[in-house]
Protein backbone atom coordinates (compact mmCIF):
# COMPACT_ATOMS: atom_id res chain seq x y z
CA UNK A 1 0.00 0.00 0.00
CA UNK A 2 1.28 3.70 -0.55
CA UNK A 3 1.07 4.22 3.01
CA UNK A 4 3.68 1.81 3.60
CA UNK A 5 6.53 4.07 1.67
CA UNK A 6 6.32 6.71 4.30
CA UNK A 7 9.24 6.73 6.17
CA UNK A 8 9.44 10.28 8.68
CA UNK A 9 11.76 11.74 10.94
CA UNK A 10 10.55 14.26 13.61
CA UNK A 11 13.36 16.54 15.40
CA UNK A 12 13.32 19.31 17.93
CA UNK A 13 13.54 21.93 15.95
CA UNK A 14 14.78 22.47 12.40
CA UNK A 15 18.09 22.97 12.44
CA UNK A 16 18.40 19.85 13.79
CA UNK A 17 16.20 18.04 11.07
CA UNK A 18 18.24 20.13 8.53
CA UNK A 19 21.49 18.24 9.70
CA UNK A 20 20.19 14.61 9.76
CA UNK A 21 18.20 15.19 6.52
CA UNK A 22 21.91 16.53 5.23
CA UNK A 23 23.98 13.52 6.74
CA UNK A 24 21.23 11.31 5.36
CA UNK A 25 22.07 12.74 1.85
CA UNK A 26 25.90 12.35 2.52
CA UNK A 27 25.82 9.11 3.23
CA UNK A 28 23.55 7.87 0.12
CA UNK A 29 26.35 10.01 -2.37
CA UNK A 30 29.26 8.76 -0.33
CA UNK A 31 27.71 4.93 -1.31
CA UNK A 32 27.11 5.77 -5.19
CA UNK A 33 30.63 6.87 -4.87
CA UNK A 34 31.91 4.16 -3.72
CA UNK A 35 29.73 1.57 -6.04
CA UNK A 36 30.07 3.44 -9.39
CA UNK A 37 32.60 6.00 -9.10
CA UNK A 38 30.24 9.28 -9.61
CA UNK A 39 26.86 10.15 -7.95
CA UNK A 40 24.02 11.93 -9.76
CA UNK A 41 21.31 14.14 -7.80
CA UNK A 42 18.55 16.86 -8.15
CA UNK A 43 19.04 19.77 -5.93
CA UNK A 44 16.19 21.55 -4.03
CA UNK A 45 16.35 25.57 -3.20
CA UNK A 46 13.85 27.95 -1.36
CA UNK A 47 14.37 29.05 2.00
CA UNK A 48 13.71 25.55 4.00
CA UNK A 49 16.60 23.97 2.53
CA UNK A 50 19.37 26.94 3.09
CA UNK A 51 20.28 25.03 6.68
CA UNK A 52 20.50 21.23 4.51
CA UNK A 53 22.62 22.92 2.03
CA UNK A 54 24.62 24.21 3.99
CA UNK A 55 24.76 20.75 6.01
CA UNK A 56 25.66 18.81 3.17
CA UNK A 57 28.26 21.05 1.69
CA UNK A 58 30.36 20.36 4.86
CA UNK A 59 29.75 16.74 5.10
CA UNK A 60 33.20 15.08 5.43
CA UNK A 61 34.83 12.68 2.80
CA UNK A 62 32.71 13.68 -0.49
CA UNK A 63 34.37 13.83 -3.33
CA UNK A 64 32.11 16.59 -4.82
CA UNK A 65 33.92 16.54 -8.47
CA UNK A 66 32.58 13.54 -9.18
CA UNK A 67 28.96 14.42 -8.36
CA UNK A 68 26.68 15.66 -11.39
CA UNK A 69 23.86 18.03 -10.15
CA UNK A 70 20.57 18.98 -11.98
CA UNK A 71 17.44 20.96 -9.97
CA UNK A 72 14.22 20.87 -9.47
CA UNK A 73 12.82 23.81 -10.55
CA UNK A 74 13.37 27.63 -11.78
CA UNK A 75 11.30 30.58 -12.42
CA UNK A 76 10.88 31.75 -16.02
CA UNK A 77 11.59 35.12 -16.69
CA UNK A 78 13.65 35.97 -14.17
CA UNK A 79 17.75 36.92 -14.56
CA UNK A 80 20.43 34.78 -13.03
CA UNK A 81 21.19 37.58 -10.86
CA UNK A 82 17.73 38.13 -9.40
CA UNK A 83 18.10 37.56 -5.65
CA UNK A 84 14.86 34.91 -6.20
CA UNK A 85 17.22 33.09 -9.04
CA UNK A 86 17.55 29.41 -8.11
CA UNK A 87 20.55 29.43 -10.57
CA UNK A 88 21.70 31.64 -8.34
CA UNK A 89 20.64 29.94 -5.47
CA UNK A 90 22.62 26.75 -6.06
CA UNK A 91 25.78 28.55 -7.24
CA UNK A 92 26.10 30.85 -4.29
CA UNK A 93 25.34 27.67 -1.74
CA UNK A 94 26.14 24.48 -3.68
CA UNK A 95 27.96 24.07 -6.91
CA UNK A 96 30.74 27.09 -5.65
CA UNK A 97 31.50 26.24 -2.26
CA UNK A 98 31.58 22.46 -2.85
CA UNK A 99 33.48 22.48 -6.00
CA UNK A 100 31.13 20.68 -8.06
CA UNK A 101 32.05 20.79 -11.67
CA UNK A 102 29.30 19.01 -13.64
CA UNK A 103 26.38 20.65 -13.53
CA UNK A 104 22.93 21.48 -15.26
CA UNK A 105 21.05 24.69 -14.57
CA UNK A 106 17.15 25.15 -15.37
CA UNK A 107 17.62 29.02 -17.88
CA UNK A 108 14.85 30.49 -17.05
CA UNK A 109 15.01 33.20 -19.39
CA UNK A 110 16.20 31.07 -22.36
CA UNK A 111 13.78 29.21 -24.62
CA UNK A 112 11.66 27.18 -21.67
CA UNK A 113 10.17 23.94 -23.34
CA UNK A 114 14.28 24.27 -25.15
CA UNK A 115 15.10 24.20 -21.65
CA UNK A 116 13.31 21.38 -20.34
CA UNK A 117 13.93 19.15 -23.45
CA UNK A 118 17.82 19.97 -23.69
CA UNK A 119 18.29 19.67 -19.44
CA UNK A 120 15.82 16.47 -19.48
CA UNK A 121 17.31 14.36 -21.98
CA UNK A 122 20.63 14.60 -19.91
CA UNK A 123 18.86 13.83 -16.53
CA UNK A 124 17.50 10.93 -18.22
CA UNK A 125 20.56 9.34 -19.86
CA UNK A 126 21.39 7.57 -16.25
CA UNK A 127 19.84 6.77 -13.07
CA UNK A 128 19.47 9.72 -10.44
CA UNK A 129 21.04 8.64 -7.09
CA UNK A 130 18.86 11.06 -4.43
CA UNK A 131 16.71 13.86 -5.25
CA UNK A 132 16.08 16.48 -2.43
CA UNK A 133 12.66 18.22 -1.95
CA UNK A 134 10.16 20.20 0.18
CA UNK A 135 6.52 20.71 1.06
CA UNK A 136 5.53 23.96 0.12
CA UNK A 137 2.36 25.58 1.85
CA UNK A 138 -0.12 24.88 -1.20
CA UNK A 139 1.44 21.27 -0.92
CA UNK A 140 3.55 21.67 -3.84
CA UNK A 141 6.14 19.34 -4.51
CA UNK A 142 9.05 21.33 -6.79
CA UNK A 143 6.81 23.56 -9.02
CA UNK A 144 4.10 21.13 -9.24
CA UNK A 145 1.14 23.33 -8.01
CA UNK A 146 -2.49 21.98 -7.45
CA UNK A 147 -3.82 19.92 -9.21
CA UNK A 148 -0.33 18.61 -10.77
CA UNK A 149 0.16 16.44 -13.30
CA UNK A 150 0.71 13.51 -12.30
CA UNK A 151 0.22 11.79 -15.84
CA UNK A 152 3.15 14.32 -17.97
CA UNK A 153 6.05 11.58 -18.64
CA UNK A 154 8.33 14.52 -19.68
CA UNK A 155 11.26 15.02 -17.04
CA UNK A 156 10.58 18.95 -17.09
CA UNK A 157 7.57 20.69 -17.59
CA UNK A 158 6.55 24.29 -18.25
CA UNK A 159 3.56 25.26 -15.05
CA UNK A 160 1.72 28.03 -14.38
CA UNK A 161 2.37 28.61 -10.40
CA UNK A 162 -1.29 29.62 -8.81
CA UNK A 163 -1.30 32.25 -6.42
CA UNK A 164 -0.93 30.20 -2.95
CA UNK A 165 2.55 29.28 -4.47
CA UNK A 166 3.46 33.17 -5.20
CA UNK A 167 2.48 34.37 -1.89
CA UNK A 168 4.80 31.87 -0.26
CA UNK A 169 7.37 33.08 -2.27
CA UNK A 170 6.37 36.98 -1.46
CA UNK A 171 5.92 36.10 1.91
CA UNK A 172 9.61 34.64 2.33
CA UNK A 173 10.90 37.52 0.86
CA UNK A 174 11.87 36.30 -2.50
CA UNK A 175 10.20 39.50 -4.51
CA UNK A 176 9.26 43.01 -3.45
CA UNK A 177 5.56 42.98 -4.27
CA UNK A 178 3.37 40.15 -5.60
CA UNK A 179 3.40 41.69 -8.82
CA UNK A 180 7.12 40.65 -9.13
CA UNK A 181 6.51 37.50 -8.82
CA UNK A 182 6.60 35.34 -11.85
CA UNK A 183 3.30 33.30 -13.29
CA UNK A 184 4.99 30.69 -14.74
CA UNK A 185 8.41 27.83 -14.03
CA UNK A 186 10.37 25.28 -15.22
CA UNK A 187 9.51 22.23 -12.87
CA UNK A 188 10.43 18.31 -12.43
CA UNK A 189 7.90 16.49 -13.24
CA UNK A 190 5.88 14.15 -10.38
CA UNK A 191 6.54 11.08 -12.80
CA UNK A 192 10.29 12.01 -13.13
CA UNK A 193 10.19 12.82 -9.10
CA UNK A 194 9.05 9.11 -8.98
CA UNK A 195 12.03 7.42 -11.32
CA UNK A 196 14.85 8.63 -8.89
CA UNK A 197 16.37 5.89 -6.45
CA UNK A 198 16.11 7.91 -3.35
CA UNK A 199 14.03 10.97 -2.28
CA UNK A 200 15.29 13.26 1.08
CA UNK A 201 12.61 15.67 1.58
CA UNK A 202 12.80 17.74 3.95
CA UNK A 203 9.47 20.36 5.47
CA UNK A 204 10.12 22.43 8.70
CA UNK A 205 7.97 24.94 10.17
CA UNK A 206 4.58 25.83 11.05
CA UNK A 207 3.62 26.90 8.51
CA UNK A 208 3.92 23.55 6.50
CA UNK A 209 1.92 21.96 8.85
CA UNK A 210 -1.43 21.99 6.95
CA UNK A 211 -0.13 21.24 3.62
CA UNK A 212 2.17 18.07 5.48
CA UNK A 213 -1.15 16.91 6.63
CA UNK A 214 -3.18 17.04 3.85
CA UNK A 215 -0.06 15.48 1.88
CA UNK A 216 0.63 12.36 4.08
CA UNK A 217 -2.44 12.00 5.85
CA UNK A 218 -5.25 12.97 2.79
CA UNK A 219 -5.75 10.78 -0.33
CA UNK A 220 -3.02 10.27 -3.31
CA UNK A 221 -4.30 13.28 -5.28
CA UNK A 222 -3.26 16.03 -7.72
CA UNK A 223 -5.14 18.29 -4.94
CA UNK A 224 -2.06 17.84 -2.66
CA UNK A 225 0.74 17.13 -5.17
CA UNK A 226 3.14 15.81 -2.13
CA UNK A 227 1.23 12.82 -1.98
CA UNK A 228 2.62 11.54 -4.97
CA UNK A 229 5.87 11.19 -2.54
CA UNK A 230 4.03 8.01 -0.69
CA UNK A 231 4.40 6.04 -4.38
CA UNK A 232 8.24 6.14 -3.91
CA UNK A 233 9.85 2.94 -2.37
CA UNK A 234 12.94 5.44 -1.35
CA UNK A 235 11.05 8.08 -0.13
CA UNK A 236 12.15 9.40 3.53
CA UNK A 237 10.62 12.91 5.21
CA UNK A 238 12.42 14.84 7.51
CA UNK A 239 10.24 16.91 9.74
CA UNK A 240 10.81 19.77 12.80
CA UNK A 241 8.16 19.63 15.71
CA UNK A 242 6.33 22.84 13.91
CA UNK A 243 5.76 21.00 10.39
CA UNK A 244 4.45 17.45 12.11
CA UNK A 245 2.53 19.65 14.53
CA UNK A 246 -0.50 18.77 12.63
CA UNK A 247 -0.42 14.74 12.25
CA UNK A 248 -2.63 12.94 14.17
CA UNK A 249 -1.45 10.98 17.19
CA UNK A 250 -2.23 7.86 15.49
CA UNK A 251 -0.39 8.89 12.24
CA UNK A 252 2.62 9.67 14.23
CA UNK A 253 2.47 6.59 15.83
CA UNK A 254 2.30 4.36 12.72
CA UNK A 255 4.72 6.06 10.82
CA UNK A 256 6.79 8.04 12.19
CA UNK A 257 10.35 6.47 13.01
CA UNK A 258 13.24 6.63 16.04
CA UNK A 259 15.50 9.25 15.43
Amino acid sequence: MAEENLRIRVYPDRPQAATAAAQHAARIIRAALTAKGEARIIAATGASQIEFVDALVKAPDLDWSKVEMYHLDEYIGIPIDHPASFRRYLLDRLIIPAGIQRYHLLDGEADPQKTCDEVGASLTAAPIDVAFAGIGENGHIAFNDPPADFEATDPYLVVDLDDACRRQQLGEGWFPTFDDVPRQAITLSAHQLLQVKEVITLVPDERKAAATKRCLEGPISPDAPASILRRHAGNHLYLDEGGASQLSPEFKAQHVVAT
